[in-house]
C-alpha cells in the first residue's frame, strides 16, 4: 500500500465562463462562502494528513502566490510551477515531475468542490492499481469526461466532452485523481487532440488500456464544478 503524502493542484487558467469575475484573480481565488476555491481544496486535503503541495499557477499567478506564500501561515509546504502556455492538462501534469520524483500524489482540478469525507479514500494506492479517478454519477458529461467502467469499477475508457448522440456513460470524471509516478511516461507520450490540446485523459485512457489497473471511485455527497456564474450563485446562497 502506498501512502500519499503530496497534492498537485491545477490553478493556472483563467475561467473564461466565469466572464468579469476573473478580470482580476484566477477563478481558483473566486470565493465560495466567503473563502477562495483553492484554500477549500487545501484545508480538505491538510485535514486528511497532506502538508506538501504545488500549485500550477499562470493566469494572476502572482494572486495565489500572494495568499498562500510559502505555506508557513497555513502549516504546509507550498511550491509553484507555472503553465506558460494553455496547452492542455496533460502538459500540466508533467509540470509536477520533479515535485514529486518517484513519490504517489493526488491531481486535483483547482475548482472543484467535494465533501471533505471522500479525500481518505484517496490517500492509499494498493499495490496492484496504478491509478484512481474519482466519478459521479449522472452529470452531464458533455461537459466533462465520460467514464467506462467494468463491473468493478475498473476505467475501461475515458471519452472527453462527448457530443450528443455518442455511446455514454453514467459516470462522469470528477476530476480528482491519486496516480504513481507511472502516470508521467504516458503523459510523455500525448499528441494534440482534436481540440488542439494535450488532454490528461488520453494519457488516463492509454494507462488503463494498457493493462494497467485504474480504479474509478464514487464520490459520496456534495460535488461542484464551480465553472460559471450560475453555479456560483447556487454555491453561495446555500
Amino acid at each position: 500500500m502506498a501512502k500519499i503524502d503530496k497534492a498537485v493542484l491545477l490553478a493556472a487558467g483563467r475561467g473564461t465562463r466565469m466572464r468579469e469575475l476573473t478580470a482580476e484573480v484566477p477563478k481558483p481565488m473566486i470565493k465560495v462562502r466567503g473563502k477562495p476555491i483553492l484554500l477549500h481544496i487545501v484545508e480538505g486535503l491538510q485535514a486528511t494528513g497532506i502538508k506538501n503541495f504545488l500549485i500550477i499557477i499562470g493566469y494572476h499567478g502572482d494572486a495565489i502566490r500572494e495568499y498562500f506564500g510559502d505555506g508557513t501561515s497555513f502549516g504546509l509546504q507550498i511550491h509553484y510551477a507555472t503553465q506558460v502556455t494553455q496547452d492542455g492538462t496533460g502538459r500540466v501534469v508533467d509540470l509536477a515531475r520533479d515535485f514529486t520524483s518517484t513519490a504517489p500524489f493526488i491531481l486535483h482540478y483547482g475548482d472543484i468542490l467535494i465533501d471533505r469525507k471522500n479525500y481518505p479514500a484517496l490517500m492509499d494506492l494498493p499495490e496492484a492499481i496504478e491509478a484512481i479517478v474519482t466519478v459521479k454519477r449522472n452529470e452531464d458529461v458533455s461537459k466533462g469526461g465520460a467514464v467506462f467502467v467494468n463491473d468493478r469499477m475498473e476505467v475501461m475508457d475515458i471519452c472527453e466532452k462527448s457530443q450528443p448522440g455518442e455511446v455514454n456513460s453514467p459516470w462522469y470524471n470528477a476530476g480528482i485523481y491519486s496516480f504513481r509516478s507511472s502516470i508521467f511516461e504516458w503523459t510523455a507520450k500525448l499528441r494534440p487532440s482534436p481540440r488542439g490540446e494535450y488532454e490528461l485523459t488520453d494519457a488516463i485512457r492509454a494507462f488503463a488500456q494498457s493493462g494497467k489497473k485504474v480504479q474509478a471511485l464514487e464520490l459520496e455527497g456534495a460535488w461542484a464544478d464551480v465553472r460559471d456564474p450560475e453555479i456560483l450563485a447556487q454555491l453561495n446562497s446555500c
